[in-house]
């Protein structure tokens, strides 16, 4: 079954750490979000493969924005 990764606060993608079909597992850096001026890790919730890569540098993300797809 597919992990969603979503974002845990508003922000703006400072950088993609992974991906698609990459392994990871539990706890491994996703991708950065900056907000606020500080920046913020996203970890992976769970052991699996990257299976989509929804944002990229640069782009804003909101409370809860579906960012990684792991599966």
């Amino acid at each position: 079954m597919a992990e969603e990764v979503r974002a845990p606060l508003g922000g703006v993608i400072a950088s993609v750490l992974v991906e698609v079909g990459a392994k990871v597992a539990e706890e491994d850096e996703l991708l950065v979000i900056e907000a606020l001026k500080m920046e913020n890790l996203v970890y992976a919730p769970c052991a699996g493969t990257i299976k989509e890569i929804k944002v990229k540098v640069g782009d804003k993300v909101g409370d809860d924005d579906v960012m990684v797809v792991i599966e």
